[in-house]
C-alpha cells in the first residue's frame, strides 16, 4: 500500500505557539481519531515525511515516537509506520451531547436570567475603587510568609489569624458573639450556600427563599436537590406570616439589606421570623448581603446576633467591599455545628486561597478594610443619587423606584408592563446588564427592572434613563 501523502493532512506553522513536533503529532493523531487515516494505512518514512513537509528528520521521528507510545501508530524496523487498529475511534459528528441532570438544568435557567454583560449590573462593585496598592502590599507579605502548613492541606477551614480577626470584626460591627472556631472561611457566598445546603438539608426537602430574592441562592438549593418555596417579601422584608412554613428545612433571608429591594427587616419582623422558625426547627441561612453599605437610617445588628437566635447560620463575604474575584467568604456556624460544616467544606473542596486569606487578615487587622468601606460608601451613595434622579426625571409616575436602605442596586417597578422580559432583553442588547424584576420571584411576579449603580456615572444614568424612555415610548406606538 502506498503511504498517505501527509501534506494533505498536516499544516505546520513555524511561527506557531506549539513546537513543530507538537503540531505534527496533533495533526496525525486528530486525523486518526477522525477516521481520515484508517487502521492499517501506511505513513511515509521519517526521511520521506521530512522531505515532503520541509522539516528536519528528527522532528518527524520525535512526533512518530509520541504517536507510537500512545498506540496511535505502529513502528517496526524495515517497514513504513502504520495506523494502529484502535479499539476506540471517533466518527466525525458522532459525539452525543452530555446529558445534564434536571437539577443542573433548572439552576442554569435561573442563573442565565440574571447574568448579563454590560453596564449597571445589579450587585456589581466598581473595580476602579479597589485599593490595589494597599492590597498588593499585604498580599506580597502574605506570599513571603510561611502559613503553618496551610500551603498544603492544614487549616482547610480557614487560617487561624483570619478567623480570629473575623470574630473580632463581626462582634464590633455586626453584634455577633462567636469564637474563631465557629467560623469557616469559604470561596464566597455561593460556596457557603452549597455547604449549608449539604450540611443542613437532604435532597427532596424544602428551602424557603425570599420572593423576590437572590436568584443564585435558589439555583444553588435546586442544584442540591431541594424544593424551593416562596417566602414573600414586602416593604419590611421577608414575611413569615405569609409563607407556608410547615416542612421547611432551610429558610434563606437577607435581613440587613434585602436583595434585590434593598429594604431592611425591622426588629419586630426579625423576632417573628425567629419565633416561626422555632416552631418548625428549620435552619435560617442569613446572608448579610451588602450590610457594609447603609443609605437610610442606621444599620442594626445581624439576625444571628439576636439572643437565642439558635438555628441561624450567618454568611458574609468580601465580594462587595473589595472584589468578587478575591473569592473569600465566611460562615458562622450555629451552636455545635462548626465541625460538621468544616467536614462538608473539606469534602466539597471549597477552601479559599491561603495567601488571599492572610492578606485579608492583615488588611482587616490594621483597620484598612473599615477605612476603605467608609471611603467607597460615599461614592456609591452619590451614584445611587445619579440613577434615581435620572429615572425620576425621565419617567415620572411611569416608574415606581425603591429607595434602598442599603446595597448596590435599586428596583424600578413598571406597573404598565405585563412581561418585562422583552424590555430587559432590549436593554441588554444595548449594553445594559439590568435584570428583569419578575425573574426574582418564585410566585406572583411583579414587572420591572433591577438596576445596579455601583459603576454608574452621571452620564451612564442619563443615557440609561433615555434608552429606557425610548423603549417604553416605542411600546406605546400602535
Amino acid at each position: 500500500m502506498e503511504p498517505v501523502v501527509l501534506a494533505s493532512l498536516v499544516t505546520l506553522d513555524p511561527d506557531g505557539a506549539e513546537t513543530l513536533v507538537a503540531q505534527l503529532y496533533r495533526s496525525i493523531r486528530t486525523a486518526v481519531l477522525d477516521r481520515r487515516l484508517v487502521p492499517g494505512e501506511a505513513l511515509p518514512s521519517s526521511r520521506a515525511a521530512a522531505a515532503l513537509l520541509g522539516v528536519g528528520r528528527n522532528t518527524v521521528n520525535a512526533a512518530y515516537e509520541l504517536l507510537a507510545a500512545e498506540g496511535v501508530i505502529e513502528v517496526r524496523p524495515g517497514t513504513s509506520p502504520r495506523v494502529a487498529a484502535l479499539e476506540v475511534g471517533r466518527a466525525p459528528g458522532a459525539v452525543a451531547p452530555v446529558r445534564l441532570s434536571q437539577r443542573a438544568g433548572m439552576a442554569a435557567v435561573i442563573l442565565r436570567r440574571g447574568l448579563a454583560e454590560g453596564r449597571l449590573a445589579p450587585g456589581s462593585p466598581d473595580p476602579a475603587l479597589f485599593p490595589a496598592d494597599a492590597w498588593g502590599r499585604v498580599l506580597r507579605r502574605a506570599a513571603r510568609h510561611r502559613q503553618d502548613g496551610a500551603e498544603g492541606y492544614a487549616h482547610f477551614e480557614g487560617l487561624p489569624e483570619l478567623r480570629q480577626v473575623l470574630a473580632d470584626q463581626l462582634h464590633r460591627h455586626r453584634g455577633l458573639v462567636c469564637a474563631p472556631e465557629d467560623i469557616v472561611v469559604t470561596l464566597g457566598t455561593q460556596a457557603s450556600l452549597m455547604i449549608a445546603a449539604a450540611a443542613f438539608a437532604d435532597p427532596g426537602e424544602v428551602a424557603l427563599v425570599e420572593s423576590p430574592g437572590y436568584m443564585s441562592a435558589r439555583a444553588t438549593f435546586q442544584a442540591a436537590g431541594l424544593t424551593c418555596r416562596a417566602l414573600p417579601v414586602d416593604a419590611r422584608g421577608a414575611d413569615p406570616a405569609r409563607a407556608e412554613m410547615a416542612g421547611a428545612r432551610l429558610i434563606y433571608v437577607t435581613p440587613s439589606t434585602q436583595y434585590p429591594t434593598g429594604v431592611r427587616m425591622p426588629m419586630a419582623r426579625r423576632l417573628a421570623l425567629l419565633d416561626a422558625d422555632r416552631a418548625i426547627g428549620a435552619v435560617i441561612v442569613e446572608d448579610d448581603y451588602d450590610s457594609e453599605f447603609v443609605w437610610e437610617g442606621r444599620g442594626i445588628a445581624a439576625l444571628a446576633a439576636q439572643p437565642d437566635a439558635g438555628h441561624v447560620v450567618y454568611l458574609g463575604s468580601a465580594a462587595k467591599s473589595l472584589l468578587p474575584g478575591l473569592r473569600i467568604g465566611w460562615m458562622v456556624a450555629p451552636p455545635g455545628c462548626a465541625k460538621a460544616l468544616c467536614a462538608v467544606q473539606r469534602r466539597l473542596g471549597l477552601a479559599a486561597n491561603v495567601h488571599a486569606q492572610a492578606a485579608l487578615a492583615e488588611f482587616m487587622a490594621q483597620g484598612a478594610w473599615r477605612a476603605h468601606v467608609a471611603a467607597i460608601s460615599s461614592a456609591y451613595r452619590e451614584r445611587l443619587g445619579f440613577v434615581g434622579a435620572a429615572l425620576t426625571e425621565a419617567l415620572g409616575d411611569r416608574v415606581q423606584l425603591s429607595t434602598p436602605d442599603g446595597g448596590l442596586q435599586l428596583t424600578a417597578r413598571l406597573p404598565e408592563l405585563t412581561d418585562d422580559g422583552p424590555l430587559r432583553a432590549a436593554l441588554n442588547a444595548a449594553g445594559y446588564a439590568v435584570s428583569s424584576l419578575s425573574d426574582y420571584f418564585i410566585d406572583r411576579p411583579e414587572q420591572g427592572l433591577v438596576i445596579g449603580f455601583g459603576t454608574a456615572t452621571e452620564r451612564d444614568a442619563r443615557r440609561f434613563a433615555a434608552a429606557l424612555t425610548r423603549l417604553l415610548e416605542a411600546r406605546d406606538q400602535p
